[in-house]
């Protein structure tokens, strides 16, 4: 663990206006892999009022009907003056037949951004990450060097064609989307982010938490992709949990077993140089996320609290 200072009485000053910091049902145990499926998951509810209350001004979707959907999203919303940052969604880019299928389930998320369209704030972000497969989920971290697990040329190209499909059609609705690199799917190293970057069009959500584990840096990550980054997800990590998973080849489960997501400051990231990066131009939503399994022992809605505090003390 490292010792995080605040940073410069400079840095302090206000950050653009177009920010806003928003937070993620998965900071408290409810994402997909979770909801309906292990037990001690806080109903959507729960979870939107402790994000208010924390100070936060948007949360992210979660899985799709987890806040309810249409009027009754809108309003649970707007009552708690919380706007919608985004929603996470996978799809299998690289398989032209699932694709063919999988586009119309993005439909569908659009259909309950659509619902919060009136409530005030920044845009809702479909936030696109592939769905990776077997081989990847059970060597998380591994592509970075290893590129031996990555694609070939003919799948690279499947690849971009999905995403192209995908990107249309959220710009045909009036939105546009950003890709979400993944632990355990076949874009995490930085090698495959350049290579989505070079093959599409479409723009980039800085994930912090999963590029440390995807190998990466996410302070040059700033500076090298400050021009394709329009959305970010905020998230520490330490590192020595996911080298010791890669160790041991270990499956991605493991990731959230062993706690590897931490409250900002008491983990690997260089909070302080990612936010100094943001002050350079980023305009958009922050979504704070600490990815975390349901435990009747832990402690979401005060690490939560934390962390909103954490931003505040950086002018934030």
């Amino acid at each position: 663990m490292k010792e995080s200072q605040p940073a410069s009485s400079a840095a302090h000053s206000k950050p653009a206006e177009m920010i806003a910091i928003a937070n993620a049902p998965v900071s408290y145990g409810a994402f997909e892999l979770t909801v309906g499926i292990m037990p001690g998951v806080p109903d959507g509810a729960t979870v939107l009022d402790e994000v208010a209350a924390a100070g936060y001004a948007g949360i992210d979707l979660g899985p799709l009907g987890y806040f309810g959907y249409g009027e009754e999203l809108a309003d649970s919303l707007k009552g708690r003056g919380l706007g919608l940052s985004g929603g996470f969604f996978e799809l299998p880019f690289s398989d032209t037949k699932k694709m063919s299928s999988a586009i119309h389930d993005l439909d569908s998320l659009l259909d309950v951004f659509d619902a919060v369209r009136g409530n005030d704030g920044l845009k809702p972000r479909p936030t696109l990450a592939d769905i990776g497969s077997d081989l990847r989920r059970s060597r998380p971290g591994q592509a970075v060097v290893d590129r031996s697990l990555g694609f070939d040329r003919e799948g690279w190209k499947r690849f971009a064609d999905g995403v192209e499909m995908a990107v249309a059609l959220c710009r045909e609705r009036g939105y546009e989307p950003t890709f979400h690199p993944e632990t355990g799917t076949y874009v995490e190293a930085p090698w495959e982010i350049e290579k989505v970057l070079e093959l599409t069009s479409i723009n980039l959500c800085l994930d912090t938490g999963h590029l440390l584990l995807g190998g990466g840096d996410p302070v040059r990550a700033m500076g090298d992709w400050r021009e394709r980054i329009n959305h970010l997800h905020l998230k520490d990590a330490r590192r020595a949990v996911v080298d010791a998973i890669v160790r041991e080849s270990a499956p991605l489960s493991e990731i959230w077993r062993r706690k590897a997501f931490c409250r900002l400051g008491d983990g690997d990231l260089d909070v302080d140089g990612v936010l100094e990066g943001i002050r350079e131009g980023y305009s958009g939503w922050i979504v704070v996320e600490q990815d975390v399994l349901p435990d009747p022992a832990g402690q979401p809605a005060a690490d939560q609290s934390a962390n909103r505090e954490y931003l505040a003390a950086r002018g934030f």
